[in-house]
């Protein structure tokens, strides 16, 4: 990296000379020549580039379509169920474990505050950087642990979407025919729209494929 002040300088050279001016002058032709070569090789039109497209579309009377919801399936499905339970567990443990760590570190502080008048300055100096030391370490190892959980749950839960879930889902769409199958979290339907929830079908197919996965024990636990 150039220094600022070699920079100030070779700034100033090029201003008396005009070797900046030059510069963007050049630059600003290649520029043009850059764009002028893009509209020049632009390739094939509009037209012609849709001539490999064919008039082909689906049919409305043909189409057979589903609504899924994908968060009712996560709050409703055994496995998921218990999965979540799993992080929840997890969750409440290493909870537990800052509310302890807290108070005992509001302790020392208070111990720290009662012998600031005791103990000479350096030796305060060092109880203080050790009491921030541990509260530096607790933050990065509660982090560090909190993410470890999360991870694990992800792993845990696309694991069961790959193996089971996804396999279930197509399973349905093969077995009822369908040719779309939305999200039902974004669908509004209307009346006399019998069978285009297959939310329950995907649920009850998969609390009887599988009904817990083992989430994977996160590090530190």
């Amino acid at each position: 990296m150039v220094k600022k002040t070699n920079e100030s300088s070779a700034v100033k050279n090029y201003k008396k000379t005009g070797i900046i001016a030059v510069a963007v002058i050049a630059v600003a032709a290649l520029g043009l020549w850059a764009v002028s070569a893009l509209n020049t090789n632009s390739g094939a039109t509009v037209a012609e580039a849709l001539e490999t497209v064919s008039t082909d579309a689906a049919n409305g009377a043909d189409l057979r379509i589903a609504v899924i919801r994908m968060d009712a399936i996560q709050s409703d499905a055994a496995a998921l169920k218990d999965l979540r339970s799993q992080k929840e567990k997890y969750e409440n443990e290493l909870r537990s474990e800052l509310e302890q760590e807290q108070k005992i570190l509001e302790k020392e502080k208070a111990e720290i505050e009662k012998s600031q008048d005791v103990l000479s300055r350096e030796a305060l100096q060092r109880r203080v950087v050790d009491y921030q030391n541990r509260v530096t370490k607790l933050q990065r190892d509660l982090t560090e642990r909190a993410q470890s959980i999360e991870m694990s749950y992800q792993r845990a839960l696309n694991d069961l979407q790959t193996k089971h879930l996804d396999p279930i889902i197509e399973g349905i769409i093969a077995k009822k025919n369908l040719s779309l199958v939305i999200d039902g979290r974004m669908a509004r339907t209307g009346a006399g729209a019998e069978n285009l929830d297959i939310t329950n079908d995907v649920v009850s197919a998969l609390d009887k494929k599988i009904s817990n996965v083992k989430m994977e024990t996160p590090k530190g636990f």
